[in-house]
């Protein structure tokens, strides 16, 4: 299953991997409450699923976080584009009960919300 979110943003590749780093998580995504414990591009985090390894990359345009321990595979890229923001998660199933998925859409705009509040902290 896939989810997307976009918000206007002319915000560079470079201030976007900047911007969303590891211990920031918590401040950017509502659903992430805690970061745990960070060596280098790898942490631990409690969040709305429970606690779970996540990995961080830097991709061509953004960032990639992956929670390689996740029964599901979760993984989100969050890439600038020339006028906006995009966040793209997915799970590697098909299908799935409706409350996970509502808590992945929420997720995603947990993202949303949060990056937009990170971009323009007086709105």
């Amino acid at each position: 299953m896939e989810f997307y979110r976009q918000l206007k943003s002319e915000l560079g590749t470079t201030r976007l991997q900047d911007l969303i780093v590891l211990d920031r998580l918590p401040e950017l995504c509502a659903s992430i409450d805690t970061l745990l414990e960070q060596q280098g591009e790898q942490g631990r985090i409690y969040c709305v699923w429970g606690t779970f390894t996540v990995n961080r990359e830097e991709i061509r345009d953004g960032v990639r976080f992956t929670l390689p321990g996740c029964p599901n595979a979760l993984a989100w890229t969050i890439t600038a584009e020339p006028e906006n923001i995009t966040i793209h998660c997915t799970i590697n199933r098909s299908e799935h009960d409706p409350d996970f998925v509502a808590s992945i859409d929420q997720f995603v705009e947990d993202w949303r919300i949060g990056l937009s509040k990170a971009l323009n902290p007086d709105n």
